[in-house]
């Protein structure tokens, strides 16, 4: 169960310092990501801030630290593919298993469907070998309890600590395909009402 005293916030490039804590352990000792070097902060703070300019980017914050974020970005990025979004997700390593990646996507998803995103897509790293010492299937395991389902697997197209791994698609609809859908909101049209309705905190400024 997650702790009434976590809050879900808008993450801006000022928390990029205590994001990329979190982060760099994925990156030096897991195939989580298939990032082989940790981004500089300024590197990372640019991320966050170009994300923000049409997505949402979402923090999990609990007694005055962050304890993971998740985020949406352009799922290929050309313009037909604009009523999809991926998503990504990380959590303080000690602070998995505690329903924070629940609460994270749950916001996520709400402001997706706001944004009139119809399709989420997951890039999910598997382990080729049984017993892989730095990465489970769990994620495919957290993502199917999402709602999100297995459309694709690549075969042993990543390579990171000498093995090889597979990556695997798993997506979820949100909404209907309507013949003609209604323009994708970028997330700064969002209001500060509508976050606060989907159990978000807004940033100082929002309207």
């Amino acid at each position: 169960m997650r702790d009434e005293n976590i809050r879900i916030r808008a993450a801006a490039p000022e928390d990029a310092a205590q994001l990329l804590d979190i982060y760099t352990p994925y990156v030096e000792r897991t195939a989580i990501t298939f990032e082989y070097d940790v981004p500089t902060l300024e590197e990372f703070r640019g991320r966050i801030a170009r994300t923000l300019q049409k997505y949402p980017y979402l923090a999990a914050e609990g007694g005055g630290e962050l304890l993971g974020y998740a985020y949406l970005g352009p799922f290929v990025g050309r313009a037909a593919y604009q009523w999809a979004a991926e998503t990504s997700i990380y959590l303080r390593m000690d602070r998995r298993g505690q329903g924070l990646g629940r609460a994270l996507y749950g916001a996520i998803e709400g402001i997706a469907r706001a944004q009139n995103v119809t399709n989420l897509e997951a890039c999910i790293g598997r382990p080729a070998e049984e017993g892989d010492p730095c990465l489970t299937d769990g994620s495919v395991a957290f993502h199917t309890r999402m709602g999100y389902r297995m459309v694709g697997e690549f075969d042993r197209c990543g390579y990171k600590f000498g093995r090889w791994y597979h990556m695997a698609w798993m997506e979820k609809l949100l909404a209907p395909h309507a013949p003609s859908p209604a323009p994708v909101r970028p997330f700064p049209e969002v209001s500060a009402a509508e976050l606060r309705a989907l159990g978000v905190e807004p940033e100082a400024g929002r309207p």
